[in-house]
């Protein structure tokens, strides 16, 4: 199955694609460190808190100069991203439902931030010169799963 990071996917999943979004890379994949394991409804309402900016996203990676946040370390608010996340995992809720998957007990299986195709564009500078001005694109990729409640 091409453009999917998951290899197998088991029954009772469904699964939800975003490509080419015009977020920040690095915020991207800390968002989704963040995510990964919880129950999708849990998952809706951190991101909102996050785009109230109640509640910071944890940072485990890139943290040059990121500064600490009471109660999480090192972390920041990234709207952007939560943004693109929030519709990703719509998305997938709409799909699992249209399945027929019981939407009150999906947890999110598999979550991926990924590199996209990169926009080239050239700034003019004095003399003729032209100065590079590149944009990486991010690929996001999420699978979710039914579980049973115990």
């Amino acid at each position: 199955m091409k453009g999917y990071s998951i290899e197998e996917i088991p029954e009772k999943t469904a699964i939800a694609l975003k490509k080419n979004c015009n977020i920040s890379v690095k915020d991207s994949v800390n968002v989704a460190h963040n995510i990964r394991g919880m129950m999708l409804s849990d998952a809706v309402d951190f991101l909102n808190l996050v785009l109230k900016k109640e509640k910071p996203v944890k940072y485990f990676r890139y943290l040059d100069s990121v500064s600490h946040r009471k109660g999480a370390g090192p972390g920041r608010y990234p709207v952007k991203a939560c943004k693109s996340f929030l519709q990703l995992l719509e998305n997938v809720e709409s799909n699992a439902e249209f399945k027929g998957l019981n939407t009150d007990s999906l947890r999110i299986l598999h979550i991926t931030a990924d590199k996209g195709t990169m926009l080239k564009r050239y700034t003019p500078k004095a003399y003729g010169r032209a100065g590079a001005n590149n944009r990486d694109m991010v690929n996001l990729a999420v699978v979710v799963k039914e579980v049973e409640e115990e």
